[in-house]
């Protein structure tokens, strides 16, 4: 039910924006914006439940991880700087590949719960949850890097030069780590 509903969230406005531009075509909006709409509302109520829900949401890592209060809340506040971040014309491709990259990152506390039968969003299903859970991050996903404009994998880009500078240097930041 909740993974419904978090569906609805993201593709709903895209869907009422699309009809109301048919219907009044002087209220047509770019296809990434009405997608933008709902990848603005689901991560605002994503992280909303990050402040709700937080004890039940922390029972989603090991308890190995320290501070899964405090990571608890950590990812809802950038949830919500994501939520608005994607509106801010300078920062839209860059707040786009970073929760791309949270929603990738993610993935593995969800599979945990899962696998361990968490007691919170349909974990306890165990990992027949997966089948459904694991193509909604990637629809997710795949939201996100259209509704912000992503063109890595358009025929004849350039990617980091056609990214944001932020991007660029984030993403040469990483490299820079990574070979070291």
């Amino acid at each position: 039910m909740t993974l419904l509903f978090l569906v609805l969230l993201l593709t709903f406005p895209y869907l009422i924006l699309t009809l109301a531009g048919k219907l009044a075509p002087r209220f047509k909006v770019a296809p990434a914006t009405r997608a933008r709409v709902g990848l603005s509302l689901f991560f605002a109520f994503t992280a909303i439940g990050h402040f709700i829900s937080t004890a039940a949401m922390a029972e989603m890592l090991p308890a190995a991880v320290p501070y899964r209060i405090e990571l608890i809340y950590l990812t809802g506040i950038l949830e919500l700087l994501g939520a608005i971040g994607v509106w801010i014309p300078r920062l839209a491709r860059l707040t786009g590949f970073l929760l791309i990259l949270m929603l990738v990152g993610l993935l593995p506390a969800n599979v945990y719960s899962a696998v361990n039968r968490v007691d919170f969003g349909g974990h306890s299903a165990g990992p027949l949850y997966l089948l459904i859970r694991v193509p909604f991050q990637l629809f997710a996903i795949w939201w996100a890097y259209f509704a912000t404009e992503q063109n890595w994998f358009r025929p004849g880009c350039s990617w980091p030069q056609r990214c944001t500078k932020g991007t660029t240097i984030f993403v040469s930041a990483i490299c820079a780590f990574c070979a070291s």
